[in-house]
């Protein structure tokens, strides 16, 4: 009984949210979307031709801006598959797409490298130096989407608790304020029982 009534409330909440807020979003970006290879790709390519560029052409605090914002456009790409998906997938989606999209990362890395182009401190990156490149990317990226994903599903669970709750008090309230039909007979019930 308690799942029912859980998914009545979901739903019920779901269907409220989104009367209140749309986006008309292009089909072919939801289809994107939901495509957790298409969308590693889209921002392992992106993310790190935008590293290439930014190391041989920045310095100093732009450079610093340079990665904050290449890391945001990593986690927010990660936010927009996983939002497509209900939270109990969210264990798996994170971590996959972590590791999807740090190979992709890692083969523009090697073709960077084999077009000497792929920087590495002050020098350009050989072949010898990719290996720890992708083992690098792989970890960072796993731990650090996977750490975003749990943050991210704690929120959105104590955001929808916090909504509910305060959704099923206005309606008690509003149930007990109206009165429910039969009270008064079962409060004669009670004090007849009582005597």
């Amino acid at each position: 009984m308690a799942d029912f009534i859980a998914r009545q409330n979901s739903e019920r909440l779901r269907q409220r949210l989104a009367s209140e807020f749309r986006v008309r979003e292009p089909p072919a970006f939801s289809k994107l979307a939901r495509s957790i290879l298409e969308m590693a790709l889209v921002t392992g390519v992106v993310v790190r031709l935008f590293r290439a560029v930014v190391l041989t052409h920045a310095g100093g605090l732009y450079l610093g801006v340079m990665f904050l914002f290449g890391a945001s456009f990593v986690l927010i790409m990660a936010t927009v598959h996983l939002s497509r998906f209900p939270l109990r997938q969210w264990s798996w989606r994170a971590p996959a797409f972590a590791a999807l999209e740090s190979g992709f990362e890692s083969a523009v890395s090697l073709g960077l490298i084999a077009a000497h182009r792929e920087p590495l401190g002050t020098g350009a990156a050989t072949l010898g130096d990719w290996p720890e490149i992708a083992a690098t990317i792989l970890v960072r990226h796993v731990i650090v989407i996977s750490l975003f994903a749990l943050i991210l599903a704690v929120t959105v669970k104590l955001v929808r608790y916090q909504l509910l709750k305060r959704e099923h008090a206005a309606w008690s309230a509003g149930t007990v304020r109206a009165g429910i039909p039969g009270e008064g007979i079962l409060d004669r019930r009670r004090t007849d029982r009582s005597a």
